[in-house]
């Protein structure tokens, strides 16, 4: 770690070191880091100049917490609020967070870091948990119900009446509540006037934590175990005068169901996942959308696909990040977010010419390098299009050639075959790393080398650059195959080899080959049939070095990143007729006079950290068995939230056990703690589930344990066998 001294160090480690008491989202949601921890190390180029960090607004700050909002139904859902501290006639814009994470408690600092500053400005901010969570009254919902967005329409428009509004409001929010602010939108209650979702989507099928390209993600199981820990989280009986919390407990627990099971009997884009997800008619969305994500994120596509398909006022920011704000960003650089997102504020609901809606509709961080373990920055500079789709962009072809080159002219055909190790995969990473925020699960989540992988997989190599490579946008493979199963997946990668032989993955795509002409009614391969079949890969921001080559790695495993197809699968691929397409991005000279952002500005939050350990990932393979087992558990511990006396705890513990030469009786564990303690009170809950991969069907043993300190209060199971639908 570089000394405070260093000058080689980012101009965002005073502001950070600064406020090393402050936690970030991974830390609600996992337990411990502190944002101190993420100072960058030595030889880092600034990203930005250094100005003094910037103090909060001119007003003091009034916080409400308990608030109480009435749905049609009689159901209370409770609330925070921070007011600022104006002249009694004036009435002020309002902003607006909802999602089910117990804004009370679990994302007690992340709220912190954003809305006070906003309310020191001149904003009123509202944070509410969805009803059956947190505070909120109600049954637990699963994901994005009708009822959720009925509920946050009701809401604005309480908002909107208040005496302390001015009937404009804002909604803002990352991951669920970014989703909530595209959903709700598309309901256009009268009163919303803008928002900013962050790491979210508008098609719920490809690019949420459940499927890619058809296939299923490891992150759906993940999230599936803790999303069923969370919503069974008892509520803070200091809010809302409850009587008997334990009871209240009881019930809600009683109540909790199997969503993980829910999702995986979905399998195809059927109207369960079209529901809510805005890309059926972006025509619903009527006001302005700035849409921010991260190239490590999960949800990058997102940005893109608004920029392209809103009709309405619209910007798009995409920096080097994980699935996290933009002021506590990681890796590196991070940005001034508050300040950015003042600007978006003060234009759209003070109507205030803050200059932002002058300024290119997307911005990304072009990257000169990829993200790599125990690498706190990744190199590269700011870039911007003036527009989305950029007619700027233009088109590369290389071929797939029988040499196993990557070459601009076209060789003869020939058939190449492949046959992937299940293991292929080992460098992958998770989906959607770290899946909050925290630098040090990032280390362990984050896609590594890829020549372990590449060694496995079938590869095409371009000559070595003799000049820089730029491109922005989403590369496509056209594939000329067979295979000789009915069902077959491909996991395609674009890395970059350097010259000392290490190999980055630049971007990568997953199709399960059934879904080639679309999710909504796969069909079956006819094995040994050549088909023609078309692989968009994720968007990406890259300058190839010169010096450097292009890769592109084949393989129809990708183990733990997606789970398996039900048999080992031969590919057959025709060199020749196969190619890759590039989004060439040309120099563009206004890139140098970009507004430079500010500093990155984290307020302080008063936290002590009572336990922690760090997070570990272990791969062990068995020689004689050909078995691989990957151990892997986030960093863990115990924060005391100084301010309302009370701490958090949480804990994840995963199994994934593969044979190398046979994907059934493939297995992952997994188990999640949440908890929270005061005083006498310490309510946690426990859950697990194993999922066991067979031919034509996945098994499942679920639990959800409820404890009070050493007392088991509750316990239910659920054992499932649910049909694999072509997947």
């Amino acid at each position: 770690m570089a000394r405070r001294d260093d000058p080689t160090v980012s101009a965002s480690t005073d502001s950070r070191n600064a406020t090393a008491n402050t936690l970030d989202r991974r830390t609600l949601l996992r337990g411990v880091s502190a944002l101190g921890a993420l100072a960058l190390g030595a030889g880092i180029q600034r990203a930005f100049p250094a100005p003094a960090s910037p103090v909060p607004g001119p007003y003091s700050v009034r916080n409400i917490e308990g608030v109480e909002i009435s749905m049609q139904d009689g159901t209370v859902l409770r609330g925070r609020l921070w007011l600022p501290r104006v002249p009694e006639s004036t009435r002020v814009p309002a902003i607006f967070n909802y999602c089910p994470y117990h804004w009370r408690l679990f994302t007690r600092i992340e709220d912190e870091q954003r809305f006070p500053y906003y309310a020191s400005h001149g904003y009123a901010c509202v944070r509410v948990d969805i009803r059956g969570s947190g505070n909120s009254q109600g049954k637990p919902q699963d994901e994005y119900a009708q009822q959720e967005q009925d509920d946050g329409a009701r809401i604005i428009e309480w908002i909107a009446q208040q005496p302390w509004c001015s009937g404009k409001v804002g909604m803002e929010g990352l991951s669920w509540s970014g989703f909530s602010a595209l959903q709700v939108a598309a309901r256009r209650p009268p009163a919303l006037k803008a928002i900013i979702t962050h790491c979210s989507t508008d098609d719920r099928y490809t690019d949420d934590a459940h499927y890619k390209g058809g296939c299923i993600l490891h992150d759906m199981i993940a999230w599936g175990v803790d999303f069923l820990a969370f919503q069974g989280l008892a509520a803070d009986p200091t809010i809302g005068g409850s009587k008997d919390w334990k009871a209240d407990w009881l019930t809600r627990l009683q109540q909790v169901e199997f969503n993980l099971g829910t999702w995986l009997n979905h399998q195809h884009k059927d109207a369960f996942w079209k529901h809510a997800s805005v890309n059926q008619d972006y025509s619903l969305i009527q006001c302005p959308v700035y849409a921010i994500g991260g190239w490590v994120d999960g949800y990058k596509n997102t940005v893109f696909r608004l920029l392209s398909h809103l009709s309405v006022p619209r910007k798009g920011l995409v920096g080097p990040w994980t699935h996290i704000y933009p002021h506590t960003g990681v890796p590196e650089p991070a940005i001034g977010y508050l300040q950015e997102a003042l600007r978006w504020w003060d234009y759209w609901l003070k109507g205030r010419d803050t200059g932002i809606m002058d300024e290119p509709a997307l911005r990304v961080w072009m990257q000169e390098g990829v993200a790599l373990p125990g690498v706190p920055a990744v190199p590269g500079r700011w870039a911007a299009e003036e527009h989305w789709p950029s007619p700027r962009i233009t088109s590369k072809i290389l071929h797939l050639n029988s040499d196993g080159r990557l070459a601009e002219a076209a060789a003869p055909e020939t058939v190449v075959t492949t046959r992937s190790p299940q293991t292929v995969g080992s460098a992958s990473g998770n989906w959607c790393p770290s899946g909050g925020g925290g630098s040090e699960d990032l280390d362990l989540e984050i896609a590594l080398d890829q020549r372990i992988d590449d060694a496995r997989s079938l590869t095409f190599d371009s000559e070595l650059l003799e000049a820089p490579l730029e491109i922005l946008g989403a590369p496509e493979l056209a594939l000329t195959a067979s295979v000789d199963h009915p069902v077959a997946y491909l996991a395609v990668r674009l890395n970059e080899v350097m010259p000392d032989g290490a190999s980055r993955r630049v971007t990568y795509g997953i199709l399960n080959l059934c879904h080639r002409d679309g999710s909504e009614s796969p069909v079956a391969l006819e094995p040994h049939r050549q088909y023609n079949f078309r692989l968009t890969l994720d968007h990406c921001a890259h300058r190839f070095a010169a010096g450097s080559r292009l890769r592109l790695a084949i393989s129809t495993t990708y183990w733990p990143l997606i789970l398996p197809s039900p048999q080992a699968v031969t590919l057959q691929v025709h060199t020749g007729r196969s190619q890759l397409t590039l989004p060439v991005r040309p120099a563009r000279p206004d890139d140098a006079q970009l507004r430079v952002f500010d500093a990155p500005y984290v307020p302080p939050v008063a936290t002590k950290e009572i336990s922690s350990a760090p997070g570990k990932r272990t791969i062990e393979y068995d020689v004689r068995r050909r078995t691989q087992t990957l151990h892997h558990r986030v960093a863990t511990g115990e924060v005391l939230l100084l301010d309302i006396d009370a701490s958090v705890i949480s804990n994840l513990e995963l199994k994934c056990v593969i044979d190398d030469d046979n994907p059934n009786a493939a297995r992952m564990e997994y188990q999640t703690t949440f908890g929270w303690k005061r005083g006498q009170a310490q309510p946690r809950t426990v859950a697990n589930a194993i999922v066991t991969m067979h031919p034509t069907e996945l098994e499942i043993d679920a639990t959800l344990h409820a404890f009070d300190g050493d007392e088991r209060v509750f316990e239910r199971t659920w054992q499932q066998r649910i049909k694999r639908e072509l997947v």
